[in-house]
């Protein structure tokens, strides 16, 4: 991580000023989305739904709460009633007399007496004789212009005018819902009387003018929910109400319909479980809290600005970052853990996060991200360029990428790694040298292998060095791959395909010999070695030193290219043919070679095959019909060859070579 945040450092110096300054508006954008995600439009449903679950979940579980009783209109209310709109105000009338005569603490009533009923003056004498604090519900044309007439609110002026001498007034029952018709905030304070119901029932100090978010609460049991919440035609009789004095004593008691289509609110804990709640029970909500007299504590813009610069900080450190993905992934995620955390804790610590960033701060922090990588690719791209032309006159250019990946892997060290070795040549370019100007052999050589390199590069071979004219190469290191068996063959073929080019003389180029390959699979020493001053990555060991006598043994089989078996088994032996058993100098174990199909002469012939399979199994006519084959293809010379040595070596024998 050290070299990463000195990357950093060396890309914010090389970056330029044009990159810093679009790179700088990308991070102030990003810290304005970090502070100000709420205002945006396309942020605002991802903040509320995250605000609403992170409600959910930090809500504090409690038993139900004695101090406050719903009493409320059902559905089965209204089918006794027979009246649906507005509510029937004589079994209204009969309820509220019977609960006064049950000493209650007071009465909220969350209704709307909006417009004249017959049973209105049932309704007044009955309010007339109350003895109880009772708040009628009361909205003005001025504040909810869309629901209440001016003749709807002259109506209820007159009405409670009606009934001044009694203990009842009203108060506003409205409840503030966001764009998205969801109630999470305490009412706006009412700017001319009455006040809020909370207030007027309640008496709480400090509550007056207050707003900021409601103080959700959850039931701890199933069946205990957090209000207590009773039909109201138990209380339509006053035999039976009696028996609920202990339910109602002392206590608040709040009046209103539980109906399935109306006065229902979408809340946060709507997000989860797809329930909404009656309104009669969010003025309920914000009585206990001002009961307790518990604010959720407001966050204050420094905090907010101080979570956006993180955001912004930590996405930008990230992204310049350049290090192993295995240190930078999980940095990453303990960042977005954080930053996803941070709000749910701060809720969980009893703060107001309503309007605290969220989904902002995760939008910011990869804008952040992706700001800082783009300008550490594009510098580091440019240094990759630089450096690796100078590593690749040098290193072979897998090997160059791997430095620039790792620098500390350019020291003196090596390991064992199983390889595909390759060996190319070209046959008789001695001879060439000796009767060509060293001018043209230079010019012919540099473009010949100027060819090789790029077939060995194409197929993702590590180029190792060039000797003259032969060019080894090795795949399995440093970077080793699932399909290095395919990529060795198909650059061994397609090595013997290119080479054909060089055999015919063009453009005073003279014709050269064919190139011959050879291919084994071993394990070597792999590293950097030399001296401190200069250093080449390079394989050694005995298999390099197979692939080279493979190479040679292509004069002697008139083959092009050949594949030791070790090599053939992992590459698909159906995509060679046999050439018997050699033993090559320096090697007692004898080597069983195969010829790739499509090089020279060799082409897949099955019948073939089975000739020679039979033959090794000590069939003396398979000889004869190899003979008999051989004879039909006269330009198959290392087929013809391979029937000599048979004939000499007979089954299971081995070839010698010089």
């Amino acid at each position: 991580m050290g070299s990463g945040f000195a990357t950093l450092r060396q890309a914010i110096g090389q970056a330029g000023s044009l990159r810093l300054f679009v790179t700088g508006l990308v991070l102030v954008l990003a810290l304005l989305v970090a502070r100000y995600s709420w205002n945006m439009p396309f942020l605002l449903a991802a903040e509320r739904g995250l605000y609403d679950v992170r409600v959910d979940l930090n809500a504090p579980r409690v038993d139900q709460d004695n101090r406050v009783v719903l009493v409320v209109f059902t559905e089965e209310t209204l089918a006794a009633t027979g009246k649906r709109s507005p509510l029937d105000r004589t079994m209204l009338a009969r309820a509220l007399t019977n609960l006064d005569a049950l000493g209650p603490r007071a009465i909220g009533v969350d209704i709307l007496i909006d417009q004249p009923q017959p049973e209105d003056p049932v309704l007044k004498d009955a309010l007339l004789a109350m003895k109880t604090p009772t708040f009628f519900g009361f909205s003005s044309n001025e504040e909810n212009g869309e629901f209440v007439m001016p003749w709807q609110e002259a109506h209820m002026r007159t009405f409670f005018a009606g009934v001044a001498s009694a203990p009842v007034r009203t108060a506003n029952i409205r409840l503030d819902v966001d764009s998205d018709n969801a109630w999470r905030q305490w009412p706006v304070p009412a700017r001319v009387p009455p006040a809020l119901l909370v207030n007027a029932i309640t008496g709480a100090k400090g509550f007056a003018r207050h707003q900021g978010s409601a103080r959700f609460r959850r039931a701890q049991f199933a069946d205990r929910p957090v209000f207590a919440s009773l039909p109201i035609d138990l209380f339509g009789d006053a035999a039976t109400a009696v028996a609920l004095k202990d339910a109602i004593a002392g206590k608040i008691v709040l009046v209103g319909a539980d109906l399935p289509e109306v006065d229902r609110f979408i809340t946060p804990f709507t997000r989860l479980s797809g329930q909404t709640t009656p309104g009669v029970e969010l003025h309920a909500v914000l009585i206990a809290q001002a009961l307790d007299g518990v604010t959720l504590a407001p966050l204050s813009p420094v905090l907010m600005w101080a979570l956006a610069v993180l955001a912004v900080l930590l996405g930008a450190l990230t992204g310049g970052l350049d290090g192993s993905a295995r240190y930078l992934v999980p940095f990453a995620v303990i960042e977005i853990g954080l930053l996803g955390w941070i709000p749910y804790g701060l809720a969980g610590q009893g703060y107001d996060t309503y309007g605290l960033s969220s989904a902002g701060l995760g939008v910011a922090w990869l804008l952040a991200l992706i700001a800082a990588s783009t300008m550490a690719r594009v510098v580091g791209a440019e240094q990759r360029r630089f450096a690796q032309g100078a590593l690749g006159k040098y290193l072979p250019r897998d090997v160059a990428e791997q430095i620039l990946a790792e620098p500390e892997r350019l020291q003196l060290s090596g390991e064992r790694r199983p390889v595909f070795a390759l060996f190319s040549d070209i046959e008789g370019f001695t001879s060439m040298c000796q009767s060509q100007p060293p001018e043209v052999v230079a010019a012919t050589l540099n473009d010949y292998l100027d060819t090789m390199s790029a077939v060995v590069l194409k197929h993702g071979g590590t180029l190792d060095k060039f000797v003259a004219d032969a060019v080894i190469a090795f795949w399995g290191a440093p970077i080793a791959r699932p399909d290095d068996a395919a990529r060795a063959l198909a650059c061994a073929v397609e090595m013997v395909q290119a080479g054909e080019r060089f055999r015919v003389a063009e453009g005073g180029r003279p014709a050269m010999g064919r190139t011959r390959v050879g291919l084994h699979h071993g394990d070597v020493v792999v590293g950097n070695f030399g001296g401190e001053g200069r250093i080449q990555y390079t394989a050694l060991g005995d298999s390099m030193n197979v692939a080279a006598r493979l190479e040679g043994a292509n004069k002697s089989l008139k083959t092009a290219a050949l594949v030791s078996r070790e090599a053939a088994e992992q590459m698909g032996l159906d995509h060679f043919r046999a050439m018997g058993r050699v033993r090559v100098r320096g090697r007692e174990k004898p080597i069983e070679v195969f010829e790739p199909l499509g090089v020279g002469s060799a082409v897949a012939d099955k019948l073939t095959e089975g000739l020679l399979a039979a033959f090794e199994r000590g069939d003396a006519a398979a000889l004869a019909a190899l003979r008999a084959r051989s004879a039909a293809a006269p330009q198959d010379r290392a087929l013809a060859y391979l029937v000599e040595r048979l004939e000499q070596v007979g089954p299971g024998g081995v070839h010698d070579l010089d």
